[in-house]
Protein backbone atom coordinates (compact mmCIF):
# COMPACT_ATOMS: atom_id res chain seq x y z
CA UNK A 1 0.00 0.00 0.00
CA UNK A 2 2.87 2.28 0.69
CA UNK A 3 4.63 2.31 -3.00
CA UNK A 4 0.79 2.64 -4.30
CA UNK A 5 0.07 5.58 -2.64
CA UNK A 6 3.81 7.18 -3.18
CA UNK A 7 3.08 6.01 -6.72
CA UNK A 8 0.20 8.22 -6.82
CA UNK A 9 1.34 11.13 -4.82
CA UNK A 10 0.48 13.35 -7.28
CA UNK A 11 -3.61 12.89 -6.84
CA UNK A 12 -3.15 13.32 -2.80
CA UNK A 13 -3.92 16.27 -1.71
CA UNK A 14 -1.82 18.87 0.21
CA UNK A 15 -3.05 17.76 3.79
CA UNK A 16 -2.39 14.32 2.52
CA UNK A 17 0.71 14.33 1.30
CA UNK A 18 1.71 15.92 4.91
CA UNK A 19 0.10 13.11 6.96
CA UNK A 20 1.65 10.60 4.25
CA UNK A 21 5.58 11.85 4.66
CA UNK A 22 4.71 12.03 8.93
CA UNK A 23 4.49 7.98 8.28
CA UNK A 24 7.50 7.58 5.98
CA UNK A 25 9.35 9.29 8.66
CA UNK A 26 7.67 7.12 11.54
CA UNK A 27 8.84 4.04 9.90
CA UNK A 28 11.90 5.12 8.28
CA UNK A 29 11.50 5.83 4.72
CA UNK A 30 13.38 8.69 4.54
CA UNK A 31 14.01 9.33 0.29
CA UNK A 32 10.00 8.93 -0.11
CA UNK A 33 9.96 11.45 3.02
CA UNK A 34 12.10 13.89 1.90
CA UNK A 35 10.47 13.79 -1.81
CA UNK A 36 6.83 14.30 -0.13
CA UNK A 37 8.32 16.98 1.97
CA UNK A 38 9.49 18.73 -1.90
CA UNK A 39 6.25 18.07 -2.89
CA UNK A 40 4.75 20.03 -0.19
CA UNK A 41 6.77 23.27 -0.17
CA UNK A 42 5.76 24.04 -3.88
CA UNK A 43 2.84 25.41 -2.06
CA UNK A 44 4.26 27.34 0.77
CA UNK A 45 4.62 31.22 0.77
CA UNK A 46 6.37 33.03 2.83
CA UNK A 47 6.38 37.17 3.90
CA UNK A 48 10.23 38.16 5.10
CA UNK A 49 8.53 41.52 6.03
CA UNK A 50 6.69 39.61 8.82
CA UNK A 51 8.27 36.73 9.03
CA UNK A 52 5.37 34.32 8.31
CA UNK A 53 4.69 31.27 6.78
CA UNK A 54 1.98 29.45 5.25
CA UNK A 55 0.37 26.48 2.59
CA UNK A 56 -1.26 28.43 -0.03
CA UNK A 57 -3.37 25.19 -0.88
CA UNK A 58 -5.37 24.91 -4.55
CA UNK A 59 -8.74 26.24 -4.68
CA UNK A 60 -11.54 23.63 -5.36
CA UNK A 61 -11.54 21.68 -1.92
CA UNK A 62 -12.10 24.07 0.72
CA UNK A 63 -15.94 22.41 1.99
CA UNK A 64 -13.98 19.00 2.41
CA UNK A 65 -11.63 18.37 5.79
CA UNK A 66 -8.70 18.04 3.60
CA UNK A 67 -8.62 21.43 2.25
CA UNK A 68 -8.88 23.44 5.55
CA UNK A 69 -5.30 25.52 5.48
CA UNK A 70 -5.25 25.28 9.01
CA UNK A 71 -5.20 21.76 9.85
CA UNK A 72 -2.78 21.32 6.74
CA UNK A 73 -0.34 24.01 7.88
CA UNK A 74 -0.34 22.68 10.84
CA UNK A 75 0.44 18.67 9.53
CA UNK A 76 3.67 20.13 7.36
CA UNK A 77 4.65 21.77 10.78
CA UNK A 78 4.89 18.42 12.47
CA UNK A 79 6.50 16.92 9.60
CA UNK A 80 8.68 19.77 9.56
CA UNK A 81 9.78 19.56 13.08
CA UNK A 82 10.50 15.76 12.89
CA UNK A 83 12.59 16.58 10.07
CA UNK A 84 14.42 19.84 10.19
CA UNK A 85 13.39 21.02 14.00
CA UNK A 86 15.89 23.93 13.15
CA UNK A 87 14.50 25.01 10.17
CA UNK A 88 13.64 28.86 10.57
CA UNK A 89 10.24 28.04 8.07
CA UNK A 90 8.90 26.20 11.58
CA UNK A 91 8.86 29.41 13.16
CA UNK A 92 7.36 31.21 10.59
CA UNK A 93 4.57 28.70 10.46
CA UNK A 94 4.34 29.22 14.13
CA UNK A 95 3.81 32.79 14.07
CA UNK A 96 1.42 32.49 11.07
CA UNK A 97 -1.12 30.08 12.57
CA UNK A 98 -1.25 31.74 16.58
CA UNK A 99 -1.83 35.48 14.16
CA UNK A 100 -4.98 33.59 12.61
CA UNK A 101 -6.75 32.50 15.94
CA UNK A 102 -10.23 33.49 16.20
CA UNK A 103 -10.60 36.01 19.25
CA UNK A 104 -6.97 34.76 20.42
CA UNK A 105 -8.14 31.50 21.98
CA UNK A 106 -8.90 28.86 19.23
CA UNK A 107 -8.67 28.57 15.66
CA UNK A 108 -12.20 27.61 13.00
CA UNK A 109 -13.22 24.32 15.23
CA UNK A 110 -12.15 22.22 18.23
CA UNK A 111 -10.48 19.79 15.55
CA UNK A 112 -8.07 22.08 13.94
CA UNK A 113 -8.05 23.59 17.19
CA UNK A 114 -6.46 20.04 18.70
CA UNK A 115 -3.80 19.63 15.66
CA UNK A 116 -2.62 23.17 16.20
CA UNK A 117 -1.98 22.73 19.87
CA UNK A 118 -0.81 19.68 19.37
CA UNK A 119 2.00 20.66 16.39
CA UNK A 120 2.90 23.40 18.96
CA UNK A 121 3.57 20.86 21.36
CA UNK A 122 5.76 18.83 19.15
CA UNK A 123 7.86 22.43 17.86
CA UNK A 124 8.41 22.96 21.55
CA UNK A 125 9.67 19.72 22.55
CA UNK A 126 11.98 19.72 19.47
CA UNK A 127 13.52 23.31 19.62
CA UNK A 128 13.78 23.50 23.65
CA UNK A 129 12.08 26.34 23.91
CA UNK A 130 10.30 25.45 26.87
CA UNK A 131 14.14 25.29 28.54
CA UNK A 132 16.14 28.27 28.25
CA UNK A 133 18.79 29.56 30.30
CA UNK A 134 19.20 33.05 29.18
CA UNK A 135 20.77 36.70 29.59
CA UNK A 136 18.67 39.68 27.76
CA UNK A 137 20.60 43.14 27.63
CA UNK A 138 18.74 45.90 25.94
CA UNK A 139 21.05 48.81 24.49
CA UNK A 140 20.13 52.15 23.54
CA UNK A 141 22.50 54.04 22.17
CA UNK A 142 25.49 51.48 22.76
CA UNK A 143 24.23 52.12 26.62
CA UNK A 144 22.67 49.14 28.72
CA UNK A 145 19.12 49.79 30.33
CA UNK A 146 17.67 46.87 31.00
CA UNK A 147 18.96 43.80 31.87
CA UNK A 148 16.83 40.56 32.21
CA UNK A 149 17.73 37.12 33.10
CA UNK A 150 14.87 34.45 31.52
CA UNK A 151 14.85 30.90 32.33
CA UNK A 152 12.29 28.05 32.86
CA UNK A 153 10.75 29.03 36.13
CA UNK A 154 10.18 32.85 34.95
CA UNK A 155 9.41 32.36 31.31
CA UNK A 156 5.64 33.67 31.44
CA UNK A 157 6.56 35.90 34.73
CA UNK A 158 9.51 37.67 33.97
CA UNK A 159 10.00 41.88 33.24
CA UNK A 160 9.72 41.71 29.81
CA UNK A 161 8.95 45.63 28.86
CA UNK A 162 11.18 48.50 28.55
CA UNK A 163 9.03 52.07 27.62
CA UNK A 164 10.77 55.07 26.34
CA UNK A 165 8.21 58.37 27.00
CA UNK A 166 8.40 61.89 25.77
CA UNK A 167 11.96 63.68 26.91
CA UNK A 168 13.49 60.70 27.32
CA UNK A 169 13.49 59.76 23.42
CA UNK A 170 15.63 62.96 22.39
CA UNK A 171 15.63 64.36 18.67
CA UNK A 172 18.17 62.62 16.47
CA UNK A 173 18.95 58.77 15.07
CA UNK A 174 18.92 56.07 18.13
CA UNK A 175 20.11 52.51 18.52
CA UNK A 176 18.13 50.18 20.18
CA UNK A 177 19.91 46.83 20.82
CA UNK A 178 19.13 43.21 22.05
CA UNK A 179 22.51 41.23 23.52
CA UNK A 180 21.63 37.49 24.22
CA UNK A 181 23.85 35.81 26.49
CA UNK A 182 23.45 31.67 26.93
CA UNK A 183 21.03 29.19 25.23
CA UNK A 184 16.99 30.01 23.88
CA UNK A 185 15.68 31.71 21.19
CA UNK A 186 14.71 35.46 21.58
CA UNK A 187 11.36 37.05 20.76
CA UNK A 188 10.58 40.59 20.30
CA UNK A 189 8.50 43.47 19.31
CA UNK A 190 8.93 47.14 19.30
CA UNK A 191 5.62 49.45 18.74
CA UNK A 192 6.15 53.27 18.11
CA UNK A 193 3.71 56.11 18.98
CA UNK A 194 4.22 59.92 17.98
CA UNK A 195 3.19 63.04 16.55
CA UNK A 196 4.46 64.03 13.48
CA UNK A 197 4.42 67.67 11.46
CA UNK A 198 6.05 66.06 8.35
CA UNK A 199 4.84 67.16 5.42
CA UNK A 200 3.52 64.89 3.78
CA UNK A 201 2.71 62.50 5.71
CA UNK A 202 3.90 58.80 4.57
CA UNK A 203 2.26 55.82 4.10
CA UNK A 204 2.90 53.03 7.30
CA UNK A 205 1.80 49.48 8.02
CA UNK A 206 2.96 45.85 8.78
CA UNK A 207 0.04 43.43 8.93
CA UNK A 208 -2.50 45.51 7.09
CA UNK A 209 -1.78 48.35 4.76
CA UNK A 210 -3.80 50.69 2.75
CA UNK A 211 -2.86 52.48 -0.16
CA UNK A 212 -5.00 55.50 -1.48
CA UNK A 213 -4.97 56.88 -5.62
CA UNK A 214 -7.50 59.46 -6.49
CA UNK A 215 -9.04 59.72 -10.68
CA UNK A 216 -10.61 62.57 -11.97
CA UNK A 217 -13.63 61.10 -13.77
CA UNK A 218 -13.60 62.77 -16.82
CA UNK A 219 -17.42 62.40 -18.77
CA UNK A 220 -17.10 60.24 -22.50
CA UNK A 221 -19.93 60.48 -25.11
CA UNK A 222 -20.90 56.86 -25.28
CA UNK A 223 -24.37 55.27 -27.28
CA UNK A 224 -26.11 52.06 -27.54
CA UNK A 225 -29.03 50.81 -30.00
CA UNK A 226 -32.42 50.50 -28.04
CA UNK A 227 -35.57 49.50 -29.05
CA UNK A 228 -37.81 52.93 -29.48
CA UNK A 229 -41.60 53.43 -28.17
CA UNK A 230 -42.84 51.99 -31.71
CA UNK A 231 -40.00 49.11 -32.08
CA UNK A 232 -37.85 51.33 -34.10
CA UNK A 233 -33.30 51.22 -33.42
CA UNK A 234 -32.61 54.79 -31.48
CA UNK A 235 -29.53 55.75 -29.78
CA UNK A 236 -29.66 55.68 -26.28
CA UNK A 237 -26.70 57.31 -24.39
CA UNK A 238 -25.04 55.61 -21.56
CA UNK A 239 -22.94 57.35 -18.33
CA UNK A 240 -19.54 56.27 -19.37
CA UNK A 241 -16.52 58.02 -17.48
CA UNK A 242 -12.82 58.40 -18.38
CA UNK A 243 -10.16 57.85 -14.98
CA UNK A 244 -7.46 60.43 -15.31
CA UNK A 245 -5.20 59.38 -12.61
CA UNK A 246 -4.52 62.89 -10.15
CA UNK A 247 -1.07 62.61 -8.18
CA UNK A 248 -0.08 64.67 -4.69
CA UNK A 249 -0.52 68.45 -5.59
CA UNK A 250 -3.10 68.08 -8.61
CA UNK A 251 -4.90 70.68 -9.93
CA UNK A 252 -9.09 70.15 -10.56
CA UNK A 253 -11.80 72.46 -10.77
CA UNK A 254 -15.14 73.30 -8.87
CA UNK A 255 -17.59 70.75 -9.97
CA UNK A 256 -15.34 68.04 -11.08
CA UNK A 257 -15.96 64.35 -10.01
CA UNK A 258 -13.25 62.29 -8.51
CA UNK A 259 -13.05 58.78 -7.59
CA UNK A 260 -11.05 57.69 -4.09
CA UNK A 261 -9.72 53.93 -4.55
CA UNK A 262 -8.54 52.29 -1.85
CA UNK A 263 -6.27 49.36 -1.76
CA UNK A 264 -5.97 47.06 1.12
CA UNK A 265 -3.63 44.62 1.58
CA UNK A 266 -3.80 42.26 4.38
CA UNK A 267 -0.99 39.16 6.03
CA UNK A 268 -3.73 37.70 7.87
CA UNK A 269 -7.90 37.08 7.95
CA UNK A 270 -9.02 39.83 10.47
CA UNK A 271 -12.40 40.58 11.97
CA UNK A 272 -14.38 44.25 12.61
CA UNK A 273 -11.90 46.19 10.74
CA UNK A 274 -12.71 49.95 9.99
CA UNK A 275 -11.10 52.27 7.54
CA UNK A 276 -11.29 55.96 7.41
CA UNK A 277 -10.62 58.36 4.72
CA UNK A 278 -10.25 61.61 6.05
CA UNK A 279 -12.08 64.24 2.98
CA UNK A 280 -10.15 67.21 1.61
CA UNK A 281 -11.82 70.00 2.70
CA UNK A 282 -13.96 71.48 0.13
CA UNK A 283 -15.09 67.95 -1.22
CA UNK A 284 -18.00 66.33 -0.61
CA UNK A 285 -19.58 62.74 -1.39
CA UNK A 286 -21.33 62.29 -4.01
CA UNK A 287 -23.78 59.70 -1.89
CA UNK A 288 -26.24 61.07 0.01
CA UNK A 289 -26.55 58.44 2.77
CA UNK A 290 -24.78 55.77 5.01
CA UNK A 291 -24.80 52.21 4.52
CA UNK A 292 -24.54 49.66 2.56
CA UNK A 293 -24.13 50.79 -0.56
CA UNK A 294 -22.86 48.60 -3.21
CA UNK A 295 -18.76 49.03 -3.02
CA UNK A 296 -16.56 46.32 -3.64
CA UNK A 297 -16.24 44.78 -0.22
CA UNK A 298 -20.08 44.72 0.86
CA UNK A 299 -18.68 47.25 3.64
CA UNK A 300 -20.90 49.53 5.67
CA UNK A 301 -19.86 53.43 4.40
CA UNK A 302 -20.55 56.07 6.78
CA UNK A 303 -20.73 59.23 6.10
CA UNK A 304 -19.20 61.91 8.45
CA UNK A 305 -18.44 65.84 8.20
CA UNK A 306 -14.48 65.30 7.75
CA UNK A 307 -14.10 61.85 6.45
CA UNK A 308 -15.87 58.66 4.74
CA UNK A 309 -15.70 55.83 7.23
CA UNK A 310 -15.88 52.11 6.22
CA UNK A 311 -16.79 48.85 8.50
CA UNK A 312 -15.57 45.60 7.47
CA UNK A 313 -17.20 42.74 9.01
CA UNK A 314 -14.40 40.42 7.75
CA UNK A 315 -11.09 41.14 6.37
CA UNK A 316 -9.46 37.74 4.22
CA UNK A 317 -5.79 37.65 3.65
CA UNK A 318 -4.81 39.14 0.24
CA UNK A 319 -5.55 42.26 -1.63
CA UNK A 320 -8.60 44.11 -1.95
CA UNK A 321 -9.86 47.52 -2.59
CA UNK A 322 -12.99 49.64 -2.76
CA UNK A 323 -14.03 53.04 -3.81
CA UNK A 324 -16.14 56.21 -3.50
CA UNK A 325 -16.72 59.76 -4.96
CA UNK A 326 -16.40 62.64 -4.48
CA UNK A 327 -17.33 66.12 -6.17
CA UNK A 328 -14.67 69.14 -5.48
CA UNK A 329 -17.15 72.36 -4.32
CA UNK A 330 -15.06 74.92 -2.99
CA UNK A 331 -12.18 76.62 -4.50
CA UNK A 332 -8.42 76.45 -2.05
CA UNK A 333 -5.52 74.31 -2.00
CA UNK A 334 -6.60 71.74 0.80
CA UNK A 335 -4.69 68.52 2.39
CA UNK A 336 -6.56 65.33 2.30
CA UNK A 337 -4.97 63.61 5.79
CA UNK A 338 -4.05 59.85 5.39
CA UNK A 339 -6.65 57.03 5.28
CA UNK A 340 -6.36 55.41 8.85
CA UNK A 341 -6.65 52.00 8.99
CA UNK A 342 -7.78 49.61 12.09
CA UNK A 343 -8.93 46.60 14.19
CA UNK A 344 -11.97 47.78 16.33
CA UNK A 345 -11.20 45.63 19.30
CA UNK A 346 -7.47 45.36 18.68
CA UNK A 347 -6.81 49.23 17.99
CA UNK A 348 -2.51 48.31 17.94
CA UNK A 349 -3.45 46.55 14.72
CA UNK A 350 -3.07 49.99 12.31
CA UNK A 351 -1.90 51.27 9.36
CA UNK A 352 -2.40 54.96 7.05
CA UNK A 353 -2.21 56.07 3.41
CA UNK A 354 0.03 59.20 2.05
CA UNK A 355 -1.04 62.35 2.63
CA UNK A 356 -2.76 63.95 -0.71
CA UNK A 357 -2.64 67.24 -1.52
CA UNK A 358 -5.00 69.08 -3.82
CA UNK A 359 -5.63 72.84 -5.60
CA UNK A 360 -9.26 72.97 -6.86
CA UNK A 361 -9.70 76.03 -8.76
CA UNK A 362 -12.94 77.94 -9.92
CA UNK A 363 -14.85 76.95 -12.94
Amino acid sequence: MLDFLYEDRNFLSVYAKALFGLACHEIGENAKRDMLLRNVEQYLKQDDENQTAWLELPGGYWWYWYGSEIEADAWYLKLLVAVRPGDRTASRLVKYLLNNRKHGTWWNSTRDTAFCVEAFADYLKATGEMKPELTVDVKLDGKTVKSVKIDSKNLFTFDNKFVLEGKALATGKHTLEFVKKGEGPLYFNAYLTYFTLREPITEAGLEIKVHRNYFKLVPVKKTVKAAGSRGQVVDQRVEKFERVPLKDGATVKSGDVVLVELTIESKNDYEYIMFEDMKPAGFEPVALRSGYGGNEMGAYMELRDERVAFFLRRLARGKHSMSYKLRAEVPGYFHALPTKGSAMYAPELRANSDEWRVNCKDR
